[in-house]
């Protein structure tokens, strides 16, 4: 959620700091703050976005020249969005400083022990509990600022990526890591530390993804030394960033979200590069590929996920069961991690992430994990802690999305997902040769055919203008198509706060049927050979009513066209690959919708990219 930046070198700390809050905005827009540190800690903090901290900092005729800081960016859990709860927080006795990304659980107890003892809060945060603490440590025992940090973080509960400062040592930053991600970026005589790489790359792409529990303290000397929770010195290895600047600018588009919908014709080929030759006739992950045998005897599939990820998790269901012919189940990983699932050794769980950073898609596994299943991820970021958690795993190379709405990373997730079935049906012999080879060439024009679609972007921007003041909206699919369904409703409340649900077509006589009226606009995903006639009835049930129907057809087809009151065409394609056309659309739909309505698209409220508490 939150977003961190810290920077100890030999520039002024303040614009490193501010552009990469920029940078990481994504992660949480609800205040923002900076503190700097020299003999004293200067801090400025603001509700809003990062443009109002911008801004209270230009009229403040505060000294912005110190070398070594660090900022905030927040998504609220503790505490209403404003000033005082905003970021940074000081300590009691105002020497100490921290920004903090996470959730302390059992702050409420720690908060009652500190007010005993004579400490009085600001703030209603469990971040100023976490400062406090870590100050009566530290005084008490007389201890140094990572020590007490160290001391202080094996009592707590919960999930932390944590950047604190002391006035009395102004050439020392110390930070620390649990289940919320810290990166160490080392620069020419100046260190880093963020919640992902984005404020780093510009200066360096040397960096280090600590792990849980890791403590981290940087010195201006030039050294920096890494200790576990055990108190050892660690050694990790220094990874170097496969990331460009110009990956995460807008790049002429007006907002991050329209330029990712864009580039899915070159991220979902990214996704397949290497992985597929329809030419030869093979399709194989690497990570797959080490561990073949032991998967393709698994006797069940369990996909765990949230949000966006979990949809995609829905489509490779359809994918697993019908072309490799496992049994599969998909779970929401908030549900799965709580309800005490059955997991077997001979179960194949794979996680699907973004950000390979989502709190309980990482909890999901690390239960499952120690139950000895076989774990498999499913991630965007390389070095994310659920790539490294995982027993093997695949990035999708969709690159870094900025926008909160997820796009081009689902399609990357069910290109990815698609190649996996694929793998599985061929080393299970489960495919006839002719039409494997079919879906390889299918999977292989999907770019091609994802940019038609883009192209007649003006005609689904009408189609938004017609239905842009709706309050609700309902979604139908069938088979396939179900999935995208929910990811198109997801997508339209988003972004455009209308009211949007998605369910089987079938289903819609079970209830939903009665919310249909010349208001309702119905968005109806009607690409399926396999249900045509079906769906066909269900535009007829809608139509019955005077719903306003939306759909998406293959080219060519005249039936529909003639039932419903707008028509996106999406080229043709085999069934089980339908998702990655049929969605696309339906993004492109919200987002016009959304810029209509005048709504924040690239950061809607009360969302955050990355979610990584609970």
């Amino acid at each position: 959620m939150c977003g961190i930046v810290a920077y100890l070198g030999n520039k002024e700390a303040y614009p490193i700091i501010l552009e990469g809050l920029k940078r990481l905005e994504y992660r949480g827009y609800d205040s923002a703050g900076v503190a700097l540190l020299s003999d004293k800690i200067t801090i400025l903090k603001k509700k809003g976005k990062v443009s109002e901290l911008e801004k209270y900092a230009q009229k403040s005729n505060q000294d912005l020249s110190q070398t070594a800081g660090m900022g905030h960016t927040r998504w609220a859990t503790h505490g209403v969005p404003n000033d005082t709860n905003a970021h940074p927080h000081k300590s009691g006795g105002s020497s100490l400083a921290i920004v903090h990304n996470g959730i302390i659980e059992n702050y409420a107890p720690i908060k009652e022990a500190l007010i005993e003892l004579g400490h009085t809060f600001t703030s209603d945060t469990d971040t100023e509990v976490l400062i406090h603490f870590i100050e009566e440590i530290k005084n008490k025992e007389d201890l140094s600022l990572e020590e007490a940090i160290r001391i202080a973080l094996t009592k707590i509960i919960g999930a932390y990526a944590i950047v604190v400062i002391d006035k009395n040592e102004p050439d020392k930053i110390v930070g620390a890591r649990f289940s919320s991600p810290l990166v160490f970026g080392i620069g020419e005589d100046e260190f880093f530390l963020a919640s992902d790489a984005s404020p780093i790359i510009k200066f360096t792409n040397k960096v280090i993804y600590l792990e849980d529990g890791e403590v981290i303290t940087i010195n201006r000397s030039g050294s920096y030394e890494i200790r576990n929770s055990n108190n050892e010195i660690q050694n990790p290895r220094v990874s170097e960033l496969d990331l460009k600047i110009d990956e995460i600018e807008k790049g002429g588009y007006p907002h991050y979200m329209l330029k990712e919908i864009f580039q899915q014709p070159t991220t979902i080929s990214e996704s397949m590069g290497g992985r597929v030759n329809a030419h030869e006739g093979w399709a194989m992950l690497g990570g797959m590929k080490q561990h073949i045998n032991r998967i393709g005897q698994c006797e069940r599939i369990i996909l765990t996920a949230c949000g966006t990820s979990w949809h995609a998790a829905m489509i490779a269901e359809y994918l697993f069961e019908d072309l490799a012919r496992i049994p599969t189940e998909v779970e929401y990983a908030s549900e799965f991690r709580y309800r005490n699932p059955i997991i077997r050794e001979s179960d194949f769980i794979v996680a699907l992430s973004q950000s390979g950073e989502t709190a309980d898609t990482l909890a999901a596994i690390k239960m499952a994990k120690k139950k000895g299943a076989f774990l498999y991820g499913i991630v965007n970021v390389i070095g994310s802690s659920i790539a490294r958690e995982t027993d093997s795993g695949s990035y999708i190379h969709a690159g870094p999305e900025i926008g909160v709405a997820s796009t081009k990373a689902f399609t990357s997730q069910v290109t990815v997902l698609a190649l996996m079935a694929l793998h599985l049906a061929r080393h299970k012999g489960t495919l006839s040769e002719d039409y494997y080879r079919k879906l390889l060439a299918s999977l292989e024009s999907v770019p091609s055919k994802v940019a038609r679609i883009l192209a007649n972007d003006d005609k689904i921007k009408y189609i938004a203008s017609e239905i842009k003041n709706a309050s609700n909206a309902l979604y139908l699919g069938r088979g396939y198509n179900f999935p995208v369904a929910l990811e198109g409703a997801l997508k339209l409340k988003e972004i455009s706060y209308i009211h949007a649900e998605g369910y089987p077509a079938a289903e819609m006589k079970h209830g939903p049927i009665a919310l249909i009226d010349i208001y309702m606009p119905v968005v109806v995903i009607a690409t399926n050979k396999s249900a045509y006639e079906k769906i066909v009835s269900n535009i007829q049930e809608v139509k019955a009513r005077n719903g306003v129907v939306i759909a998406v057809v293959t080219e060519g087809d005249e039936i529909i066209k003639d039932l419903a009151d707008y028509i996106i065409e999406i080229p043709e394609i085999e069934e089980p690959l339908t998702p990655l056309l049929s969605v696309i659309p339906l993004q492109q739909l919200a987002y016009h919708i959304a810029v209509m309505r005048g709504c924040d698209v690239d950061q809607p409220r009360n969302l955050a990219k990355s979610v990584t508490v609970e």
